[in-house]
């Protein structure tokens, strides 16, 4: 009992059983000291975010479908500027009331019915930990290479079966190992990291953009290719071209919250979001464009990694100025994808496994799982079958665009900005956010509304003949999931009211809990779950910030 007493986390003391299982520290409203992102954060916060290898290489799949680089890179910007007011139309609760996702969650979903969401996030925050981290491991790779050419001949002692080499093994292990002491620092800490990142892997991409064009004499011919597509086929090339991209957005679009609780005011997590957003991702998009048109010119085929390419550098006897150019940029990259790494998945993860675990699981020890898994997952074998790998990625975004429905609908549209904080961390019956046993049904309804109309045409993504309407419908997954959701989660709204819905007649950001009238049996359970808990710190802090 003593041991499972010092695994436990930082936690009020007093709470019921029931309430154990929905607090602790950091689930709580996040205190005043700690709310230290300002607009400069969130900016060097998304500028960090773009720079990384997947960003750079968008633009290839685009091309390769048939369109010219302007027509794709239009496509870039159409894609993220679209997705960038999702992102700050489902931050604005976690900036108003300092709250995280899977709290937010429980507004709509329920207290209970809201832990499915959260395992769907945590899920793809773990996946996408191995992921991002085998492919800094290539970066660790280039990097070793340039110091010490011999590294690229290390003998393999690795058994086939294990899908990697010892070389490969040994530099996604060094990438793992160096992005431990990251994780420990707290999310109003991290931010410091985000704006390292901002200035010196920009610094890089510039030198490898000029770099490269020096070195083909020329931006090289991808910029003179013309597009293939024309007509109808064109107009869906390009719709579907939108799509992937904010596709790749749905996990920051559902997880905004995370960051935007530490906002310093709420108009941090707003106009810096929403302009950073489209263009960071669409200048890292274009260096891409112009590298990869180079490479073609130097090597006679085009190289849409940046990492592949500067292996082709030090293949050889390279220079040593090209080997330290090459060892600046790897290295540079490395710190790009542990940045991303950090922000889009180890945070993200740690904030969800809290929810799930919250007597054992904090923000910290979250980010140490996902970690964990990402190891034990071997990713390096998800990366082989890429086809199918992203087959999966798209279809998880229609799952995670129907919750974002949800959510969203619920926040401006049914309870129009109202919130009552305590009702998040209780299992009082009376509370708003207790619905049937903890579920919210009327969620759940929309939520698999949501996946079903994009269900035919993900089976037509696999491979299996569906009629063309299905395949457009699920082309516009996002769209169509997070639209359809938030028309039936409306429209049940409509049908049968929540508890609350009435009071909320005008939209107006504010915590009621204050509010709430103190008669009756309702007074002393108050009284109760205010001495047995700090919720209403947390809500004092809140409604002063409002």
């Amino acid at each position: 009992m003593g041991i499972v007493k010092k695994l436990e986390v930082s936690r009020t003391e007093g709470l019921t059983y029931s309430e154990s299982f929905l607090q602790n520290d950091d689930l709580l409203p996040v205190p005043e000291d700690k709310r230290t992102w300002g607009h400069w954060n969130f900016i060097a916060f998304w500028i960090a975010d773009s720079f990384n290898i997947n960003t750079w290489m968008i633009v290839s799949s685009m091309i390769q479908l048939g369109l010219s680089w302007w027509q794709a890179w239009i496509c870039v910007w159409i894609g993220y500027g679209l997705v960038s007011p999702f992102i700050v139309a489902n931050a604005r609760p976690g900036a108003i009331f300092h709250v995280t996702f899977p709290v937010v969650a429980r507004t709509s979903f329920g207290v209970w019915g809201s832990l499915w969401c959260v395992f769907n996030r945590g899920a793809m925050a773990c996946i996408w930990y191995g992921v991002q981290a085998s492919i800094g491991g290539s970066c660790v790779l280039v990097m070793l290479r340039a110091m010490w050419p011999s590294v690229n001949n290390i003998p393999n002692h690795m058994p086939e079966s294990s899908g990697t080499n010892t070389r490969d093994f040994m530099c996604f292990f060094l990438f793992w190992l160096i992005s431990l002491p990251a994780i420990w620092f707290p999310i109003d800490k991290i931010r410091h990291l985000f704006t390292l990142k901002a200035i010196i892997v920009p610094i890089a991409g510039i030198t490898f953009f000029i770099w490269c064009i020096v070195k083909a004499h020329g931006v090289g011919p991808i910029i003179r290719q013309p597009g293939t597509l024309h007509g109808s086929a064109l107009g869906w090339g390009m719709v579907s071209s939108i799509m992937s991209c904010i596709s790749n957005m749905a996990t920051l679009v559902t997880n905004a919250p995370d960051f935007a609780s530490r906002a310093r005011h709420p108009s941090a997590a707003g106009l810096p979001q929403l302009i950073s957003v489209p263009l960071g991702f669409s200048i890292v998009s274009f260096f891409g464009v112009i590298v990869s048109s180079s490479s073609q010119a130097i090597y006679g085929e085009a190289v849409w990694s940046p990492i592949d390419l500067l292996g082709k550098f030090l293949d050889g006897n390279p220079s040593h100025a090209t080997r330290f150019g090459a060892w600046f940029i790897a290295a540079s990259f490395i710190v790009a994808q542990l940045g991303t790494n950090i922000s889009a998945n180890s945070i993200s993860a740690g904030c969800d496994l809290t929810a799930l675990v919250p007597r054992f699981i904090n923000i910290r020890r979250g980010g140490y799982v996902a970690a964990i898994v990402g190891l034990c997952m071997l990713p390096w074998n998800l990366l082989k079958s890429s086809n199918s790998f992203t087959s999966y990625l798209s279809a998880y975004s229609v799952f995670l665009s129907s919750i974002a429905g949800v959510m969203i609908t619920d926040y401006y549209v049914i309870h129009r900005g109202h919130y009552r904080v305590k009702d998040l961390y209780n299992v009082r019956k009376d509370g708003w956010y207790w619905y049937t046993f903890g579920i919210n049904f009327r969620a759940y309804a929309a939520y698999l509304s949501g996946i079903i109309i994009n269900v035919v045409g993900f089976a037509g993504a696999t491979g299996r003949d569906v009629p063309l309407a299905a395949t457009r419908i699920y082309e516009m997954s996002f769209f169509t999931g997070f639209g359809v959701s938030a028309i039936i989660y409306y429209t049940l709204n409509m049908l049968f009211p929540v508890r609350g819905v009435h009071e909320c007649t005008r939209f107006e950001e504010v915590d009621v809990s204050a509010d709430v009238d103190s008669v009756g049996s309702e007074e002393g359970q108050e009284r109760d779950f205010d001495k047995k808990s700090m919720v209403s710190e947390g809500i004092r802090s809140v409604r002063s910030n409002v």
